[in-house]
């Protein structure tokens, strides 16, 4: 495995964890199908939910083509978009379509970025 591969398995494990810790639930955990078969998010185990992660070294912000590779992997699966994704010494990030938060938005292609423990809240508002 290379160490970028390294890297972002490490951030998959954490989060995965993270996840379990939060909401308390288990069975959390990478999705090895994404390396083998296209249209899979990174961890499985959070219903209603696709998520991908992405770990780098440096940035400020999300890349278009993350978003893109985790929206197509969401409507393949019927699940709610997430990315999550993380730089050195930064906080972890997380973008939704902003019909995550607000129905009214529903159709349209705005996006929020929200912070870690915010999107926590929204999947545990998503389960009520």
């Amino acid at each position: 495995m290379t160490n970028g591969r390294r890297k972002g398995a490490n951030l998959e494990r954490e989060i995965s964890n993270m996840i379990m810790d939060a909401l308390g639930i288990e069975d959390v955990k990478r999705d090895i199908e994404q390396y083998r078969a296209g249209l899979h998010g990174d961890i499985i185990g959070v219903d209603g939910w696709c998520i991908e992660c992405k770990r780098y070294a440096n940035g400020v912000t999300y890349k278009a083509d993350w978003w893109e590779q985790v929206l197509l992997a969401a409507e393949a699966c019927g699940d709610q978009p997430v990315l999550i994704w993380k730089y050195d010494r930064q906080p972890i990030n997380c973008l939704v379509k902003m019909s995550s938060i607000c129905s009214d938005y529903a159709g349209l292609d705005y996006v929020a970025q929200v912070d870690f423990n915010t999107w926590l809240m929204l999947v545990r508002e998503s389960w009520a």
